[in-house]
């Protein structure tokens, strides 16, 4: 099989050739190494990865084969390739998170996400760059060349899972491991023209063994299709390999639920917020999809979002990031150390009524649609270095306008996808975001399938990936 047949393949099919031999997972990691290197040399690097695992991955590989001729049952992803945000723990790895505060940092154990993950079959080439403590919905820190994005070098592929997204965007992985406290997964998956799902609240233990209940952020793939995406959520869920969360499991494999037509749907959409403009090109392009989701059946009708601001929804960021622990706050970056102080200074009985305050006013809005339909972003990938030398306040601000529309869901703990929708006309992604009721991540898979075969995109492949 020639290296052209094989980065394009699935992670699923990728999966299949393994299990019937056709492709030893020694061969497809080689594969992949011999991609990162290519991609991550020379006078600029693609940034995705911080720490390649390259030896450890190939002995990994081989005892994939060795049990694939035992022939005991094998897990759904056999052998495939992975990569593994800094933000988690992989054992015998750095994990550094982004910052030069924890840059010394070795974990003896993989966290309970990159353990499920393990169990799916995956092997991990290596870690992906994040932005500091995910605080940022762009991936340039101190200890590192900024993540760049693979459809253009000049722009930022997002955060603050942007190493994955460019990762898989450059196919250098056929699907990664990001998570998502405020648009993290969905964001550079709409900047790199990939799918990306938050899952709900409830569907994936934390990483960290943190009660999650009221937590904004989960974990979530970022893949080139919904299938793909689907089986490795079964797996990081516990569907198909380990056990489910507190969420109900669904009533069968999210892989399969997603191939399963819905019904018509009652679907409201908007493109605009009263936080910021929405570029031209990408509320053409929503609408695009909106027209879709019509000749599909389905009921479709233009609403108005909800009241609120970004200052509202600033102290339970600043709250999160400051419950990092860290010796030193000095060597963090300004914006997130400017975070990192204001959150130290909010009540948590106060943070707890302001995020029950906003969950209300976010599920009232909700109301009774089966799904909301917006941008994933208002805007295309920024350039790199956009909000570099600001004052922190102001530059969070500015950046912050790119989650407008994600952040929502992560206050609620609601399913959301971002769906690769079109392009710029200079060429730059554009992602649409489904957002389901609270725990219908399968209505979420179906209508994003729906899309995936009507406007299709797994042939639309980044500059990068050619080479």
């Amino acid at each position: 099989m020639n290296s052209h047949s094989i980065v394009d393949l699935t992670a699923l099919e990728q999966a299949a050739l393994v299990r019937s031999g056709d492709l030893s997972s020694e061969e497809l990691v080689r594969f992949y190494l011999d991609r990162i290197a290519r991609h991550e040399s020379g006078p600029q690097p693609l940034g995705a990865f911080v720490q390649v695992l390259g030896a450890r991955a190939l002995r990994e590989a081989r005892v994939k084969d060795r049990a694939r001729r035992g022939g005991q049952p094998l897990p759904p992803f056999h052998g495939v390739p992975i990569g593994i945000k800094d933000l988690n723990l992989v054992a015998g790895a750095r994990s550094r998170f982004g910052s030069r505060a924890w840059r010394y940092l070795w974990s003896p154990l993989d966290d309970r996400t990159v353990a499920q993950l393990r169990r799916g079959g995956f092997v991990i080439l290596g870690k992906l760059a994040t932005s500091e403590f995910g605080a940022m919905p762009v991936t340039e820190t101190d200890l590192h060349p900024p993540a760049r994005n693979p459809w253009d070098p000049m722009c930022s592929p997002g955060g603050s899972s942007g190493g994955s997204g460019a990762a898989v965007a450059a196919g250098l992985l056929p699907l990664a491991q990001g998570s998502d406290g405020g648009g993290s997964v969905r964001l550079p998956s709409s900047f790199c023209g990939l799918y990306g799902i938050k899952p709900s609240r409830g569907r994936l233990q934390n990483a960290f063994g943190i009660p999650d209940r009221n937590i904004l952020y989960t974990d979530g793939p970022l893949a080139r299709t919904v299938g793909d995406a689907a089986a490795m959520l079964d797996v990081m869920a516990g569907v198909s390999v380990g056990k489910p969360h507190w969420a109900p499991p669904p009533p069968r494999p999210f892989a399969q639920l997603a191939l399963e037509r819905s019904g018509p749907l009652r679907i409201r959409f908007a493109t605009e917020s009263k936080l910021t403009r929405t570029d031209p090109e990408v509320s053409a392009a929503v609408l695009r999809g909106v027209r879709a989701l019509e000749a599909l059946g389905h009921q479709v009708e233009e609403a108005e979002l909800p009241e609120g601001t970004i200052a509202e929804f600033l102290p339970l960021w600043q709250r999160l990031i400051s419950g990092v622990p860290l010796v030193r706050r000095s060597l963090l970056q300004p914006i997130t150390r400017w975070l990192a102080e204001e959150g130290s200074k909010h009540d948590a009985r106060a943070m707890g009524a302001l995020y029950q305050t906003l969950r209300d006013r976010f599920l009232n809005w909700f109301g009774d649609a089966d799904l909301w339909v917006t941008p994933t972003s208002p805007h295309p990938p920024p350039l790199l270095g956009a909000y570099a030398n600001r004052p922190p306040r102001e530059a969070f601000f500015e950046a912050a306008e790119l989650g407008v529309f994600t952040a929502p869901f992560n206050i609620t703990g609601q399913p959301a996808a971002s769906v690769p929708i079109g392009f710029t006309g200079k060429g730059l992604p554009i992602g649409l975001q489904l957002a389901g009721r609270p725990l219908a991540d399968a209505t979420v898979l179906q209508v994003s399938r729906q899309l995936e075969e009507a406007l299709p995109w797994r042939d639309r492949k980044s500059p990068a990936w050619q080479r």
